[in-house]
């Protein structure tokens, strides 16, 4: 990880976005279709492979710079659309686990299972 922010890259997408005069066309709903398109190219690499060949895209050099490169296409534009809506984008997703962790309590007996680290 890196020691860039959440609000840092807000910023510099909304500095790229202005110095193009961009603004007129980051609306919510443009912004909300181009995140979709975005996140289709993202699964448009995974759509043929099985789940085993999936488990281990990263491995390939070319599909591993291409999955990196979609998913920052799908960040960069849902920063901008929070950014936009003024959403503030971890404290929606705290807040959503928080209901997710009531919605969906743990059954008793189930041990958890193992995380997969990217260290």
């Amino acid at each position: 990880m890196t020691d860039l922010d959440v609000a840092q890259l807000q910023r510099r997408l909304a500095d790229f976005a202005a110095s193009r005069a961009w603004e007129p066309y980051h609306t919510p709903k443009n912004l909300s279709a181009a995140l979709s398109v975005e996140a289709s190219e993202l699964l448009e690499i995974f759509q043929w492979l099985t789940p085993e060949q999936s488990a281990r895209v990263m491995e390939d050099t070319d599909t591993a710079f291409r999955v990196t490169d979609e998913v920052a296409d799908v960040l960069a534009y849902l920063l901008q659309f929070c950014e936009v809506l003024g959403i503030d984008v971890l404290a929606a997703l705290a807040a959503k686990i928080d209901r997710n962790e009531k919605r969906f309590p743990v059954p008793s007996g189930v041990e958890p299972t193992e995380r997969h680290s990217s260290e």
